[in-house]
Order: C-alpha cells, then sequence, then structure tokens
C-alpha cells in the first residue's frame, strides 16, 4: 500500500490501514513510518484530527 497521499485519506479509513499495516507488517510506528518513508509527527497529527491517538503499548491507533 502506498501511504504517501494519506494527507487526501479519509482518516476513518487511514487508520484502518495504518492498525493493519502495524499489526501485521510492523514493530512500531517509528518503524512504520521508516518503511513507509512517512514523516510521524504530521501522520499523528492527520489522526488525531479525528481523535485516533497513538497507543504504544498496543501499537495502534485508537
Amino acid at each position: 500500500m502506498d501511504f504517501r497521499n494519506y494527507d487526501r485519506m479519509d482518516p476513518h479509513l487511514l487508520v484502518g490501514l495504518v492498525n493493519t499495516a502495524l499489526r501485521n507488517h510492523c514493530d512500531s510506528f517509528e518503524d512504520f513510518c521508516r518503511t513507509h518513508d512517512l514523516d510521524p509527527a504530521e501522520l499523528i497529527e492527520r489522526l488525531k484530527s479525528a481523535d485516533y491517538h497513538y497507543q504504544a503499548e498496543q501499537n495502534q491507533f485508537r
């Protein structure tokens, strides 16, 4: 999946795609961002705008 255009995606769809990638392919959020060459702060802000927050203990946004 190409996440480079995440800023144009519906955040409720985006959170599901990110959480699926985190669960199936990445050990951490940092690993996810490195793998997809994303700015972690920008992605966090995008998801925060829809009231999703990263939970490191569960390695997912809720």
